[in-house]
C-alpha cells in the first residue's frame, strides 16, 4: 500500500513533506495567475525561472543588510562609513536553468555574497547533477547537450570536467578512510579499462569489496594495475588494508591472481584463500569447444558439490578419464588451481553458496563496466579510476540493495561465527 491516502471527506489530504510551513493558498493564486497570463511553469522566461531569481535576490539583500547592518532606505545608514552602491547583473546556472540576478554591491567592494559567492557560476544543485550523470555513464558531450537540451544552459564540455574533477579530493579521502577491524569475506576481482597512455591498452582497476560482521557490503577500495601483478604488487595491497585497520580476514575469495595467495598469507597469515569457482568454469570453456560446454559443465559440478575434498578428487579423477585426452588443457587449469579450489569444501551449505563464487562482486562491476563501457578509453589511469569511483559513489541509491544483502549473509554470517571459533567477534566489539 502507499504511504499516501486519497483525499476523500472524512481524511485529510496528506500534502508533500516539502511544502510544509509554505503558504499553500499562495500558491495556488501564483500557479493560478501564471496560468491566466498564459505564463509558462518551466523553462525559458517561465514562473520557476522567475521565483528562484525573486528568491536569490532576496538573500543576497538580506546578506548585504547583515553586512552593512541597516535595511535598505533606512536613515540609520548615514554616515556609517559604508552603504549600498547599486547592482551587477550576472547569470548563474540553477536546477530550473539559468537565472539573471542583481547582485547588490557596496561602496567598499567588502560584500562577500555567500548564497551565490563572488566568480560562481552554478549553484550546488547543478554541480551534483553533473556528477550524477557521470556517475551514470554519461560523458562530458552527452551531459553538456543534456543541460543544452532540458535546462536550456551552455555548459562547456571543460567546465563538466571541472565539475567532476572535484570528486578526486573525495576519493583519495574514501581511498585513506579507516577501516572496519575484521571482515568475513573479502572479494577480489578486476574489471579492464582501455587507457591511452602513448597507444591505447587495457589496463585492470582491481575492486576490493567485503562483507562486514553485520553483513552490509563494504568497497575497501580501487587500485590500477599495468595486468603483470605479481606477489610485490598485492603485498602492497593488502599491507595498505592492513595499515588502514583491518587485522584479519576470514576469507579472500579471487579468481587466480599471481601471487595474491602468497602475499594474503605474509598480511594475514590465518586467511583462506578461495578460487572463485564461476571463475574457474568459465576459464575451462575456453580450451573447450561450443558444442561441449554443456557435457562438462555437467561433467565438473560433481566436483565442485562434492560432500568432501576426497570426493571431489574422486569425482575429478572421473573427469579426467573421460575429458582428459580430448581437452588435457582443463585438467592441467584445475591440477594448478586446486590448492585454491578446495578450501569452501570444508564447510556447509550457507557458507559455500556465498563464496564459491565472487557473483557478489560481480553485480558491483557489472555497474560499473556500464559507466566505463561509455567512455570508450580515458586519457589517463587518474580519469579511469575517477569514473570507477563515481559509478561506485552512485551504487544502490534508495538503500535497499543493503537490507537484501542483509537478509541474504545472516544464514552465512552465523555458520561463520561457529566455523571460525568466533573471530567475528572481535569485528563486534
Amino acid at each position: 500500500m502507499s504511504g499516501v491516502e486519497h483525499a476523500d471527506d472524512t481524511t485529510p489530504e496528506i500534502r508533500p513533506a516539502a511544502l510544509e510551513g509554505l503558504d499553500e493558498r499562495l500558491i495556488d493564486q501564483l500557479v493560478g495567475q501564471a496560468r491566466a497570463g498564459g505564463l509558462k511553469l518551466t523553462g525559458e522566461g517561465g514562473m520557476l525561472q522567475q521565483l528562484t531569481k525573486r528568491l536569490l535576490e532576496s538573500a543576497l539583500e538580506g546578506e548585504i543588510t547583515d553586512h552593512l547592518g541597516y535595511d535598505k532606505h533606512d536613515p540609520a545608514g548615514r554616515g556609517t562609513g559604508n552603504s549600498r552602491n547599486g547592482t551587477r547583473s550576472k547569470t548563474v546556472l540553477t536546477d530550473v536553468g539559468p537565472v539573471e540576478i542583481d547582485v547588490p554591491r557596496d561602496r567598499e567592494s567588502s560584500f562577500e555574497p555567500r548564497i551565490v559567492a563572488k566568480r560562481q557560476k552554478r549553484l550546488t544543485g547543478v554541480d551534483e547533477m553533473v556528477i550524477s550523470l557521470s556517475a551514470k555513464g554519461l560523458t562530458t558531450g552527452e551531459i553538456s547537450a543534456h543541460l543544452a537540451e532540458v535546462y536550456g544552459a551552455e555548459v562547456s564540455r571543460q567546465t563538466i570536467s571541472t565539475i567532476t574533477d572535484k570528486v578526486v579530493e573525495g576519493m583519495t579521502e574514501w581511498q585513506n578512510r579507516p577501516l572496519d577491524v575484521v571482515y568475513p569475506v573479502v572479494f577480489i576481482d578486476a574489471i579492464h579499462v582501455k587507457v591511452r597512455d602513448g597507444q591505447v591498452a587495457n589496463r585492470p582497476i582491481h575492486v576490493a569489496m567485503a562483507v562486514t560482521c553485520e553483513g552490509q557490503r563494504d568497497i575497501l577500495g580501487l587500485w590500477a594495475g599495468d595486468g603483470g601483478e605479481g606477489a610485490k604488487y598485492w603485498l602492497h595491497v593488502l599491507t595498505e588494508l592492513r595499515n588502514r585497520g583491518v587485522a584479519d580476514v576470514l576469507m579472500v575469495v579471487c579468481d587466480g591472481l599471481t601471487g595474491l595467495p602468497d602475499a594474503v598469507t605474509t598480511v594475514w597469515p590465518r586467511t583462506i584463500v578461495q578460487t572463485c569457482i564461476v571463475h574457474l568454469l568459465r576459464n575451462s570453456f575456453r580450451y573447450a569447444g561450443r558444442q561441449h560446454w554443456d557435457a562438462i559443465a555437467k561433467a565438473l559440478k560433481p566436483v565442485y558439490t562434492a560432500p568432501t575434498e576426497a570426493a571431489a578428487k574422486e569425482r575429478f579423477a572421473e573427469f579426467a578419464d573421460a575429458w582428459g585426452a580430448r581437452y588435457p588443457a582443463i585438467v592441467r587449469l584445475w591440477d594448478n588451481a586446486w590448492a585454491e579450489f578446495v578450501p569452501f569444501l570444508a564447510f556447509d551449505v550457507e557458507i559455500r553458496r556465498v563464496i564459491c563464487s565472487t557473483n557478489a562482486i560481480e553485480s558491483v562491476n557489472a555497474r560499473i563496466r556500464r559507466a566505463v563501457k561509455a567512455r570508450g578509453h580515458f586519457p589517463n589511469e587518474q580519469a579511469a579510476l575517477k569514473c570507477v569511483y563515481l559509478a561506485i559513489m552512485s551504487l544502490d541509491p534508495t538503500g535497499t540493495g543493503r537490507k537484501r544483502w542483509m537478509m541474504r549473509w545472516k544464514p552465512a554470517l552465523n555458520a561463520f561465527e561457529i566455523a571460525f571459533d568466533g573471530r567475528l567477534a572481535v569485528g563486534r566489539k
